[in-house]
């Protein structure tokens, strides 16, 4: 069989005619090996500079069939908002159903796109952040579009944005302030702390289309800009922005705030291979819209400012005067939920913000309030992805002293719980029946937990401060040359996200699913970028891995690590029904949450 470009016809064009599309029966190790291979393909043609080559594999990928089955299984499957409706009311939850919408994306040459749906969630401030939700199918081409564009920009993108983009996380970016500016010698002792008006809502098509170029897929590109959107039944044009909620919208804000190192007069050199940052020049960090630049004198950052917000300007976006602050490090500042200040000795430190500690007490209060007639069990699995969620965020700063305090204001929840949930019966029985030493491997008698299930809550104290290493200059998942790079990274990334037993395998298959091949947890190429988001995470998760046996238990397997194995939750499901076909079993769903 002759290939295209190191993809066979089928895999580029897809099936004409034949049988329908068995979503059991997708070998996604190939599928995604083909993809993945596409895009390291571009990456590599764009670093050369080919842009013929890197015109001619967008355009297969474009084509390509593993891309649309790739593309439908995580908007339908991995997305957090596959449940989230459109307009067109339609979403895909089941196998039958993702097969149709594959073969409709497939045979589709153009497709129309749909008015976005306008809805709101609360942001962390009180305020409602507006978001913009894709019909089904212009979300599933919406990732096929960004599978042929990312790569092409992941190798053209600045060393220091860090936001939404494969293998990078907010964690990176506070870890490269802090090594800009700890020690004593340290010459950029002021900051220029950031913050755009509504860049999502306010970006510049023209200007945006520019940038892209002549991508192939710019006519779908555009077509999302301008769909326009549905709130409470009125149709409104949009003749800017692009909608948060669209899977392409965060690349294309990275695309349209490329440059900006540049605008604020950031120089880099490269020396033995390795790029740097002169000492002479500023240093701008970027996560998305959040940004700051890190200068020697306050007259430079206010030089950098004047030039950011010219640069800002042909983009349709600009300052918000409010938020945006010039000062010395010494004062510190507040980013991505973090607060960064030199002490008097010279030292870097960066703890929780005070409004992120806040928030989070106010949530936990909640939360309780919430669960007044529930029982001991409820309230350990409601606040267990909050504390795990949320210390996980905040692990690898000096956070210590502020885990040990929330400690102390849950064990105040949770006994003012235990109270009112027995007001007949005295202190000394209410301590007895919910706080013990539930966890055995703590010499901690004031834990929480249900004595009937054993479950208990943690600690923040327990989860231990780890240093996060930050991801290397210019490293891109889509760098064929960095493969070894980042399976170790994988590996010692895997957060205390599961159980003792789960971690261990995470950890021995390196992250990835044995079934489909895929990293196991979607925080591994693209992590939550805020602490709320790491808690909705957490509570997700759980439910998405499986534990499977090599050696079944009706066989007379057993729970050893030996027999065990760690894998999606669908491609579980997806290998026992296919099993189960072959065998002509009566169909069972597989169990082994991790």
């Amino acid at each position: 069989m002759h290939k295209l470009d190191g993809v066979s016809p089928e895999a580029a064009n897809g099936p004409e005619g034949g049988p329908a599309l068995d979503w059991h029966s997708i070998d996604w190790v190939t599928e995604e090996g083909g993809v993945r291979r596409l895009r390291q393909r571009i990456f590599k043609a764009s670093q050369e500079g080919d842009l013929k080559r890197v015109r001619n594999l967008q355009k297969l990928m474009l084509r390509s069939r593993s891309n649309t089955l790739v593309s439908v299984r995580r908007v339908t499957q991995q997305s957090t908002g596959r449940k989230t409706a459109g307009v067109d009311g339609k979403v895909a939850l089941t196998p039958k159903r993702r097969a149709a919408l594959a073969e409709e994306v497939q045979s589709e040459s153009s497709r129309r796109p749909d008015p976005v749906k306008r809805v709101y969630i609360p942001k962390s401030n009180g305020k409602q952040r507006p978001l913009g939700i894709p019909a089904i199918a212009d979300r599933v081409h919406q990732a096929r579009v960004k599978n042929a564009l990312e790569p092409e920009w992941e190798a053209r993108f600045e060393f220091r944005s860090f936001g939404f983009r494969p293998g990078r996380s907010c964690h990176d970016a506070i870890e490269s302030i802090f090594s800009m500016v700890k020690g004593p010698l340290t010459r950029r002792r002021w900051v220029l702390d950031a913050d755009l008006s509504a860049a999502f809502d306010r970006i510049h098509h023209d200007h945006l289309m520019q940038a892209i170029g002549a991508f192939p897929g710019r006519g779908a590109i555009r077509g999302w800009l301008k769909a326009g959107m549905l709130e409470r039944g009125k149709w409104a044009p949009t003749e800017e922005g692009t909608p948060q909620g669209g899977v392409i919208s965060p690349l294309l804000l990275n695309i349209a705030l490329h440059g900006m190192e540049g605008a604020a007069g950031v120089e880099w050199y490269v020396s033995h291979g390795r790029p740097g940052t002169k000492s002479t020049t500023p240093v701008l960090v970027r996560y998305a819209d959040d940004f700051v630049v890190l200068t020697h004198t306050r007259e430079e950052a206010e030089k950098a400012k004047r030039e950011l917000a010219e640069w800002l300007e042909p983009r349709g976006l600009h300052f918000n005067e409010e938020k945006t602050q010039i000062a010395r490090l010494e004062e510190g500042f507040d980013f991505l939920g973090f607060n960064i200040r030199r002490s008097g000795d010279g030292k870097c430190i960066i703890r929780p913000s005070k409004d992120a500690v806040r928030r989070l007490r106010d949530r936990l209060r909640t939360e309780v309030q919430a669960l007044h007639g529930s029982n001991a069990a409820a309230v350990v699995r409601r606040l267990t992805p909050v504390i795990r969620g949320w210390a996980t965020y905040y692990r690898g700063v000096v956070s210590s002293a502020t885990f040990s305090s929330l400690d102390d204001y849950v064990w105040r929840l949770t006994y003012r719980w235990a109270r009112r949930a027995h007001p007949n019966k005295s202190k000394t029985w209410a301590v007895d029946r919910h706080f013990g030493q539930f966890n055995k491997s703590r010499k901690d008698r004031w834990v929480f937990g249900d004595r009937e299930s054993g479950t208990f809550l943690p600690k923040f104290a327990w989860t231990p401060i780890v240093r996060h290493v930050t991801v290397r200059a210019g490293a891109s998942p889509d760098d064929p040359a960095l493969q070894d790079y980042w399976a170790k990274r994988r590996r010692k990334k895997a957060p205390p996200v599961m159980g003792k037993v789960s971690v261990q395998l995470a950890f021995r298959q390196q992250g990835l699913c044995p079934l489909c091949g895929t990293t196991l947890i979607t925080g591994a190429e693209y992590e939550p970028d805020s602490p709320r988001e790491w808690i909705d995470w957490f509570a997700a998760v759980a439910k998405t891995l499986h534990k499977h046996h090599f050696v079944y238990r009706r066989e007379g397997g057993g729970d050893s690590l030996k027999n065990l194995r760690l894998a999606h939750a669908d491609c579980h499901r997806q290998h026992h029904e296919a099993e189960d076909r072959l065998t002509g079993r009566k169909k069972k769903t597989p169990s082994g949450s991790a």
